[in-house]
């Protein structure tokens, strides 16, 4: 079952992804735009929630299916990066730091880039700049969940939807204090790692339970409500900075503020009208793209200038980010997401070959000691 385009979900889309980039730019002015990965969070909670609520009241839910729709969506711009960044990597990156980056190779495609950056790197230290895969890490949390949470939802549907919304609620509440526990005590895994993390993804999850069984809300508590969860987003990507605990219950400030939006922002608010312009619904629908572009540009300038590039060339690397996002949606999303031109059998078979490849080279990179004959 398909759920109903909002466009200003897009817009959504676009307010985090733009932090994000400006804030591996180097723009200090945006002190918080790591938190658009937490609105990613809310919103991938939310769409992927709606489609499996849908499928599992029609009775038309398959597990097969459902990891068909992943693949498709998150696979071959993937590949497609890693490829690109293998050239510049052999290139420019020293032997500990190709080392390095053929263990994340292999942890990206096998979803677990999360657990090696939770073991080797801080990410708001300044050798994190040096990681062209670091951003891969949300990858890996949002895959980790969905390969438990679509079974979890079958397991418990017969209980009864008031049964299911209590557990989930339950379980984000579980896992929020965690995060409060977490990032006194081991703050790098409270950063990186599922446990910590659920809860956000899981507030999209109740944005999806309350929409789905509830009319959307209506009067002037929209505009209000919606205005105020976009306040709270501009408030934490302008206000919160990396000296602050996070994630913890300052990231209930963009992930509370998305779930308003969400739940509130219909056609006739002033939000709804601001996201809805094309610039943004533009943005929004290359944004998965653009962000896993954006983090190899910076990277490799760094290892090309031996330096910290001046802001001007990280400009133009931002809006290259999202001039190449927009070629991966144009030529590579969307044609796979095409049945007709790519089964299942081979979505499965070509994700299944082209990670056993990118494993091998990965391989070659830890094994050969990041090719370290370069130098010699």
């Amino acid at each position: 079952m398909s759920v109903i385009y909002r466009k200003e979900i897009d817009g959504l889309r676009a307010l985090a992804v733009i932090p994000v980039i400006l804030f591996h730019a180097g723009f200090e002015w945006v002190s918080g735009g790591y938190v658009g990965v937490d609105i990613f969070f809310v919103i991938s909670g939310y769409l992927i929630s709606s489609i499996l609520l849908g499928e599992l009241q029609s009775g038309t839910f398959s597990v097969r299916n459902f990891y068909e729709r992943r693949a498709r969506r998150i696979l071959p711009a993937l590949f497609v990066v890693l490829l690109c960044c293998l050239p510049f990597a052999w290139l420019w990156l020293l032997p500990e730091e190709l080392k390095g980056f053929g263990e994340s190779l292999i942890a990206v495609v096998t979803f677990m880039s999360n657990i090696l950056f939770w073991q080797e790197t801080d990410y708001f230290t300044s050798g994190s700049d040096l990681i062209p895969l670091l951003h891969t890490w949300s990858l890996a949390v949002e895959e980790q969940f969905y390969i438990v949470f679509p079974l979890f939802l079958a397991l418990f549907w017969k209980r009864g939807k008031t049964t299911l919304f209590i557990i989930i609620s339950v379980l984000l509440l579980l896992s929020l204090g965690l995060t409060e526990w977490g990032w006194r005590y081991f703050p790098e895994a409270n950063f990186y790692l599922i446990p910590t993390r659920a809860w956000e993804l899981m507030i999209g999850a109740l944005v999806a339970f309350y929409l789905f069984y509830k009319d959307k809300p209506q009067g002037k508590l929209n505009e209000v409500a919606s205005l105020v969860g976009l306040a709270m987003i501009i408030a934490s990507i302008f206000f919160l900075d990396k000296s602050l605990p996070f994630p913890s219950v300052y990231a209930l400030i963009p992930t509370v503020g998305t779930a308003l939006v969400i739940l509130f922002a219909n056609n006739n608010t002033l939000v709804n009208k601001v996201l809805s312009l094309k610039l943004f619904v533009g943005i929004g629908l290359v944004s998965y793209s653009a962000y896993l572009w954006h983090q190899p540009l910076f990277v490799f300038a760094r290892a090309y200038y031996m330096d910290e590039p001046n802001l001007w060339i990280t400009s133009i690397l931002s809006i290259g980010a999202l001039f190449l996002g927009y070629l991966s949606w144009r030529y590579v999303e969307r044609p796979f997401r095409d049945k007709q031109k790519f089964t299942q059998k081979k979505i499965f078979v070509s994700a299944f070959v082209a990670s056993l490849l990118f494993i091998a080279v990965g391989l070659f990179f830890v094994l050969s000691d990041g090719a370290m004959y370069r130098f010699t």
